[in-house]
């Protein structure tokens, strides 16, 4: 028996990049895209006649920013679980949309690639959320780890963790193309310098930084990295 499809709901003030999002997701297998709007009130007027699962909600909107949107829909008892699509990359945003109970949070520019993981990702945790039942702390992490660890298609090596990896990424992402030296990364992830570097190393040879010498007072060499954004894409 073939499973319902999730229905989706791509908002973006800019049509052409709510049409690219929604053909991305029309490729993606379980999902479909009930439609493509360009306002908060726009999205509220469907979504009071149009109930989703899932919402793709840009922040920057032409009347009301995306986690005002968010807040009012909560008001209104709209349970719809949301993924930011956004180019807000400052971490106060960041942080209000996870205590708004945003699941993601994809920064622009990404490929089809990094968005489709994180829809397979929902996708998964919504069928296991919908089975039911109870669940021993094992299944517990593995739910909760299950979109966090959706950052990339490609496996990370045995004994690296997505969440620090995500960490990492994000460091680089906020610093606004600023190039940081391993040990500011570190401090801002919250990790080692080890750990930092550990890091660093598998995003450098997959291409996702650049790296750069600086000379310091001591003539030694500093290596600083910044973040490569992907292809265009959305913008």
């Amino acid at each position: 028996m073939n499973e319902s499809p999730m229905h989706v709901l791509v908002v973006d003030d800019d049509v052409r990049v709510a049409l690219i999002n929604a053909a991305y997701v029309a490729k993606v297998p379980g999902f479909r895209v009930a439609a493509h709007v360009h306002s908060a009130a726009e999205a509220m007027e469907f979504l009071n006649s149009h109930p989703v699962d899932l919402i793709l909600l840009d922040h920057y909107l032409p009347d009301e920013n995306g986690l005002d949107l968010v807040r009012r829909l909560r008001q209104h008892g709209h349970r719809t679980d949301v993924i930011m699509v956004t180019a807000a990359r400052d971490l106060a945003t960041v942080q209000a949309a996870m205590r708004l109970g945003a699941l993601q949070y994809l920064v622009k520019p990404f490929t089809f690639a990094g968005l489709r993981a994180r829809l397979e990702a929902y996708g998964a945790l919504r069928h296991a959320l919908e089975a039911g039942g109870e669940a021993e702390q094992a299944e517990v992490d593995r739910l909760f780890g299950a979109l966090a660890a959706a950052e990339s298609p490609n496996d990370l090596p045995k004994g690296h963790s997505p969440t620090t990896a995500e960490l990492v990424r994000q460091v680089l992402r906020t610093a606004a193309g600023q190039p940081l030296s391993t040990q500011q990364i570190a401090d801002r992830a919250g990790i080692s310098r080890q750990t930092a570097q550990r890091y660093l190393k598998l995003l450098d040879r997959s291409g996702r930084v650049t790296l750069a010498l600086r000379y310091g007072e001591t003539g030694r060499p500093e290596h600083r990295y910044a973040w490569r954004p992907q292809d265009p894409g959305p913008a």
